[in-house]
């Protein structure tokens, strides 16, 4: 079970943001005088309580129980809803004699070959047709099901102990963990479709998987199925309540290996939907100030691992993050700094993470703003997808508690509005390591926010900086919508965050760092611009934050970006730029969501 959220004790005044002082001193630490700023009154009020348990349920657990710093524009506030409940167990029941709403056999192409009296030649098939009379065989023949991945059949018929039989292809070959997954989404659907409360889940040929996979196979098939029955239903009105309440895997093993796998899919679930919430929430309600407190909410949920440090604007001035600050100027909300470290309960720390985040809870373009036919300005709530995936990874590693490492977690949240306030083209801004950057379009600030985030993380001493971003839509039109983009000097930690990708079912792909493109980057009056031309923009973007070279930061060895890796530090940009699924989910509303899942592998955690 996972552990319980805590109530909400902590005020947002904590994080009331103190009027920026008008003085000659440039907001974005140039020579340039800043208007001056308003100060708004905040009051804090309750939106929303949730509560769960089981699989993807986080416990009797509260997600996104926002507290709002003002009230919410359009008097919006999502609706108390239940994270569905699902029991998983792992039992040693034969197919025929389980009993429930729905036997969910999982089989590839192979196993529906059929011998030439047009008999099933695959064990477990042959054995539930006879029992049913040969109608299995029959009634997939009729329906011209052939095991291909999206094919599926439910059939009622009489003979098993179930009410329901269900095929559901795999493809030719099931062997990732992507296709389980898969897999798990088919079953949902399936059992959202029957009205089923109790499924039990069978493979073909579950004798073929090698036992050191079967685990790995048990959990993703949980968590796909988790991940599927979810839907966020918060701003609707009216919604339907899943009546999925248990889940049987059979063939796979018991005991308490298993046991210990399917509670990893149900910390991780309850993470990822956590994610999936931040991704979905629109930009009235999910302002920097709630993110930052759903950022402190899991610090005192998990107070026993997790800190929480949130810099306001003026601590934020303090430590010349005028890159981060220019992009923030504009908007009446004001930004807020998360940093949240996890230590383990005990033991040694043997290496250090950051995990850096993109947290633009909105992003308007600025005086840039966002136009025309397939700007998706009505879809820039989603530009914190990064800092979603980042505190996703907190609280599940809140929960598993994995050891040896200490990880990092920073998300410079903030908006890019439009007011007499905000930064223009033409702007030049200083970054807190001294950089100054001529800002020649204002809808290029997410590398902005990043450059003072990566400052910081350098400061904490980490060995390696992951950083998950919705970068550049130029990434989209390289790698599609469903493809992330990864870009690093460093071609040990590029191997490290494949196999982590490949391992959680992501697809990544790595990109060229192409150094003589940076010559599009070059100003003649600051260090650079903060963009060059369309062509090649995802790889100018990840060359920009490459450019930034930390020499006067205290790092533990040098700083990675530019040269490789030296010192034992190394860094690697993720460009998730891909688009959120609303309503109707599946797996994740940001492909990113789950990249975290292989810090709890392992995969980013060796030294």
């Amino acid at each position: 079970m996972a552990a319980v959220v805590s109530s909400l004790a902590a005020s947002i005044s904590s994080f009331l943001v103190p009027p920026f002082p008008s003085s000659s001193s440039s907001l974005f630490f140039t020579k340039f005088r800043s208007a001056p700023f308003l100060r708004f009154s905040f009051a804090v009020a309750p939106l929303c309580y949730r509560s769960g348990g089981g699989v993807g349920g986080g416990g009797a657990g509260k997600l996104m129980a926002h507290s709002l710093a003002r009230a919410t524009l359009g008097l919006t506030q999502p609706a108390n809803v239940d994270v569905p409940k699902i029991s998983f167990a792992a039992k040693d029941v034969g197919a025929v004699e389980w009993k429930g709403d729905i036997l969910a056999v999982g089989v590839t192409e192979k196993d529906m070959a059929k011998d030439e009296s047009t008999k099933f030649e695959n064990s477990l098939l042959k054995k539930l047709d006879a029992h049913l009379g040969g109608l299995l065989s029959e009634a997939s023949s009729e329906e011209d099901f052939t095991g291909k991945a999206g094919q599926s059949i439910v059939l009622r018929l009489p003979g098993l102990g179930s009410k329901r039989v269900s095929l559901i292809g795999l493809g030719q070959s099931a062997s990732t963990t992507l296709a389980f997954l898969n897999f798990g989404e088919a079953i949902a659907a399936t059992a959202k479709s029957a009205q089923a409360s109790d499924v039990a889940i069978v493979l073909a040929s579950s004798e073929s998987i090698a036992n050191e996979s079967k685990l790995n196979t048990a959990s993703a098939i949980a968590s796909g199925t988790v991940l599927g029955i979810y839907e966020d239903n918060r701003y609707k009105s009216e919604s339907k309540k899943s009546v999925l309440k248990s889940v049987d895997i059979l063939g796979l093993g018991t005991g308490h290996e298993i046991e210990k796998k399917l509670k990893y899919a149900e910390d991780v679930s309850s993470a990822v939907i956590f994610g999936k919430e931040l991704v979905n929430s629109p930009a009235n309600v999910l302002t920097p100030a709630v993110l930052a407190e759903e950022a402190s909410k899991i610090a005192s949920t998990y107070s026993d691992v997790i800190s929480a440090t949130i810099l306001n604007a003026e601590q934020c001035k303090e430590l010349k993050m005028g890159s981060y600050l220019g992009v923030a100027a504009a908007s009446a909300n004001p930004p807020h700094f998360i940093h949240l470290c996890y230590k383990p309960p005990s033991g040694p720390v043997k290496t250090k993470l950051a995990l850096v985040g993109k947290g633009l809870t909105f992003d308007s373009g600025g005086y840039n703003i966002k136009t025309g036919p397939g700007c998706s300005i009505e879809l820039m709530k989603f530009d914190m997808g990064g800092s979603a995936a980042v505190l996703g990874a907190a609280k599940a590693i809140g929960q598993i508690k994995p050891a040896g490492v200490e990880v990092h977690f920073i998300v410079a949240a903030c908006e890019n509005m439009i007011s007499g306030t905000g930064m223009r083209p033409g702007d030049i801004v200083t970054a807190s390591n001294g950089k100054t950057i001529e800002v020649n379009n204002t809808d290029a600030e997410g590398r902005l926010t990043l450059a003072d985030a990566l400052v910081y993380a350098c400061n904490q001493g980490v060995e390696k900086i992951v950083d998950l971003a919705t970068l550049t839509g130029a990434c989209v039109v390289a790698l599609g919508p469903s493809i992330a983009g990864v870009f690093t000097p460093s071609d040990a930690l590029a191997k490290e965050v494949l196999t982590a990708a490949e391992v959680s079912g992501e697809k990544l792909w790595r990109m060229p760092l192409e150094e003589s493109y940076w010559e599009s980057m070059k100003s003649g009056v600051a260090d650079m611009v903060n963009t060059g031309g369309r062509q090649g923009g995802a790889i100018t973007a990840a060359l920009f934050l490459k450019q930034q070279k930390f020499e006067d930061v205290r790092c533990r060895g040098k700083w990675g970006l530019g040269h490789g890796r030296f010192g034992g530090y190394a860094f690697t940009m993720v460009d998730c730029a891909t688009r959120p699924t609303l309503g109707k989910s599946s797996r994740t509303s940001w492909k990113a969501e789950k990249f975290y899942q292989p810090v709890m592998n392992n995969h980013l955690l060796r030294l």
